[in-house]
């Protein structure tokens, strides 16, 4: 980390006092910027769109716009489904099966635009408090993801930035591959790559 980002974040932390609650000093600090602006990336790209715009359809195929927001939402929560696991060790899976995903994200879609929107912003949150609370200990913590992947509770914040960086593009609405920093980029093409 940089002197400069750490001498910030000291100036941060007087400022706020003892009561604040900051990542723990073992969290993959990059990794964390990256998916929370990230998240403020699709944040802008979302709130650009009107209601209607919600039922176009997106740039991945078969989905709506609203099929990607929800989506969105619904990844933030199977992540803190994986954090808590990491956490209590209490097995606690992404999804029971890749069909129950997709149901889920199928009646998310069908949500009013005002509740569909609060769901992309209150799983954001949700995620961000949880792994803003995760201890030193937590962050080396294994957990599978729903393709039986095995990996850290430290590489689900990277998992999040490069869904949520390639869905903000995906919604189709002036968002480009040059907007992305390039650690979520393909190293070769420099093009946005798929999870």
């Amino acid at each position: 980390m940089s002197d400069s980002l750490e001498a910030e974040r000291a100036a941060l932390r007087a400022r706020l006092g003892s009561g604040a609650r900051y990542d723990s000093p073992a969290a993959p600090a990059e990794d964390l910027i990256l998916a929370r602006r990230g998240t403020a990336y699709f944040a802008r790209k979302l709130n650009e769109l009107t209601d209607r715009d919600l039922d176009a359809p997106s740039l991945v195929s078969g989905w709506t716009r609203r099929h990607l927001v929800a989506h969105i939402g619904y990844h933030a929560r199977a992540l803190t489904r994986l954090a808590d696991w990491g956490r209590t060790g209490i097995e606690t899976p992404m999804h029971a099966s890749a069909e129950e995903r997709d149901a889920e994200i199928g009646l998310g879609a069908t949500l009013p635009a005002q509740a569909l929107r609060h769901l992309f912003t209150h799983s954001a949150v949700h995620l961000n408090v949880v792994w803003r609370d995760l201890e030193d200990t937590h962050w080396d913590a294994p957990v599978r993801t729903l393709d039986g992947s095995v990996m850290e509770l430290r590489d689900l914040p990277m998992l999040r930035a490069r869904e949520i960086w390639h869905r903000a593009l995906a919604l189709g609405n002036g968002g480009a591959a040059r907007d992305l920093p390039a650690p979520v980029r393909d190293p070769e093409t420099g093009i946005p790559t798929e999870n």
